[in-house]
């Protein structure tokens, strides 16, 4: 399914008139729709679907391109649906975006914090491929304290699953209660990963947050909700 927008945007999309002077084309019975005459203003279309004609000429556009950031919560599912029917990262977006877009990576259900969402599949592979060495950073909320053999160990790399991690950058930022606040940084993107290399130097994460990739940030941006990314965060993160 493509984006549905109303009649006057699709025409102003693809540069034949301003919304005003596509209104008062509608109103004079200058556009069809699927070879039908429209003059109802709030008529919308399907971008890819749809055929319109403004006085005899189809129009063509290109779908619009998304690019948004969203603070996940914990408690969501980094995924377009779920077997199990957990609230998706989607849900958190219905009704405000019409076109299919999808998370950029993904977050663990436990994990919160940035996640981009698109319908740039360039953006994506950009974005998420190992090659692009694409920094991800994180706050890790660890169980009692780390020492400083672990430490090493994660600056050093280490084995989980079937492979050893690249060098990360690790700094503790704060000691209190019998908790440990780190920041690390990595730039695979493996299942858990960050988990598994704490749980790998004999540490349990018990929060995790992504606030940081590359070096578009998720500042204050509050849990639940989404912002678009601005035109120099997009050009960052396609020419990285």
């Amino acid at each position: 399914m493509g984006e549905i927008v109303r009649l006057q945007k699709y025409i102003a999309m693809s540069g034949t008139a301003s919304r005003r002077a596509a209104e008062k084309l509608i109103a004079d019975g200058c556009v069809k729709v699927n070879g039908s005459v429209i003059r109802e203003q709030g008529v919308k279309v399907e971008i890819g679907a749809d055929t319109v004609e403004v006085n005899g000429k189809t129009l063509k556009i290109k779908n619009k391109k998304y690019y948004i950031m969203l603070n996940k919560p914990v408690g969501y599912v980094s995924t377009v649906k779920d077997q199990f029917d957990r609230p998706t990262v989607l849900d958190l977006v219905k009704g405000e975006i019409s076109a299919r877009i999808f998370p950029v990576g993904r977050l663990d259900y436990d994990t919160e914090g940035l996640l981009l969402l698109t319908n740039d599949g360039d953006f994506t592979y950009r974005v998420t491929h190992p090659k692009f060495r694409m920094d991800k950073t994180y706050i890790a909320l660890i169980k009692g304290g780390i020492n400083a053999a672990g430490l090493a160990r994660l600056r050093k790399g280490v084995k989980i699953d079937d492979f050893t991690t690249s060098p990360a950058e690790v700094e503790i930022l704060d000691v209190s209660a019998g908790r440990t606040t780190v920041k690390i940084t990595i730039h695979e993107g493996k299942n858990r990963q960050v988990r598994k290399m704490f749980e790998a130097v004999g540490c349990e994460v018990i929060g995790l947050q992504r606030i940081k990739i590359g070096s578009v940030e998720l500042g204050n941006l509050p849990a639940g909700r989404w912002r678009y990314l601005t035109e120099h965060e997009i050009n960052y993160l396609t020419r990285s």
